[in-house]
């Protein structure tokens, strides 16, 4: 069980808990470094997109199309996706992580405050309560409870908790909890009255994530409509766009006036489409994503499959069209 006073054992620990917090505090995290590594790469990308745009040489993705912005496109399409999918996904994983892990918080907060009600002081407690399966929170709540009974003082075992768990969550559970355990009096009740708070939060939470999924599908469904009448348009209307002008030009009416046809203007209107669908994919995701749970990097998620369709359908479906 924890014991009041510890020094040397107390010693271990933080030596043991440093190198820890001189990552989180001073260096950087996998997810940045992630990040960073994406950007170097990205910026490689962005540069052989210009190079081909400027004609000083040309990489072909899709065979049997001229040199221009196409190329170009491409491989700023592949930059993107460097730059956003790596994080995006990375730091998605990291947050349904955190996630699992708020999810039982309130099992072992009602936990603890079950075993306080016989008479057992705050970290007593949570060593009791650790015995219990929290899923993903369990190994974080035996790192706390193997601190306390190596005599880490229990608002210094919860600061460590919280920078293990960085959320906002965790942050004002911690703090409520720390409060409550230094003014003394019955710390049960309100532990108690912390998980039903904590409960109705994720709730809460849980439900506002359905609601807005409808939303979230419309977004979808809005970003394949477009890419289909995209599709349709470059496959029957702006060939017979260019067939026709074709045939005007060639025939006698082409030299009255009267009538004419600017199809030469049809890849250029292809282009726009094709710099439609990015900006709509980039953007419609990050607004999927902040729309769903709030997250930029949920958004990021989404982003990225919406713009690795669209640009694959654009390239690699839709017809080239030659004028």
């Amino acid at each position: 069980m924890a014991t009041a006073n510890a020094p040397v054992t107390v010693r271990k620990v933080k030596a043991l808990a440093a190198p820890e917090l001189r990552v989180d505090e001073e260096g950087l995290s996998r997810e940045m470094i992630i990040f960073i590594a994406s950007a170097v790469v990205a910026v490689a990308f962005y540069v052989v997109a210009a190079m081909n745009y400027l004609g000083t040489f040309t990489i072909l993705l899709r065979p049997g199309e001229s040199a221009g912005a196409n190329p170009a496109i491409d491989f700023f399409v592949l930059g993107t996706l460097v730059l956003i999918a790596p994080y995006g996904f990375t730091m998605s994983a990291k947050l349904r992580r955190i996630s699992k892990i708020e999810e039982r918080l309130p099992d072992f907060l009602r936990d603890v405050s079950e075993a306080g009600r016989f008479g057992m002081t705050l970290p007593d407690a949570i060593v009791v309560a650790s015995s219990g399966r929290y899923g993903l929170l369990t190994d974080e709540i035996k790192k706390m409870a193997s601190q306390l009974e190596w005599g880490v003082p229990v608002a210094t075992a919860l600061r460590l908790f919280e920078e293990r768990v960085p959320t906002p969550l965790v942050q004002r559970v911690v703090s409520i909890v720390t409060r409550a355990n230094e003014a003394g009096g019955n710390v049960a009740d309100v532990l108690t009255m912390v998980a039903h708070d904590t409960r109705e939060a994720q709730l809460s939470a849980s439900a506002r994530q359905i609601s807005m999924l409808t939303y979230v599908t419309v977004i979808y469904i809005s970003f394949f409509v477009f890419l289909v009448t995209i599709y349709i348009m470059a496959a029957v209307f702006l060939p017979q766009m260019i067939t026709a002008g074709q045939g005007i030009a060639s025939s006698s009416l082409s030299g009255a006036g009267a009538v004419t046809l600017a199809f030469n203007f049809v890849p250029v209107l292809f282009l726009a489409f094709m710099v439609a669908v990015i900006v709509h994919a980039i953007g419609d995701g990050i607004m999927a994503g902040v729309l769903y749970n709030g997250r930029l990097a949920e958004g990021l998620q989404h982003a990225t499959l919406m713009l690795a369709i669209g640009w694959l359908m654009m390239r690699f479906v839709v017809p080239i069209l030659n004028v």
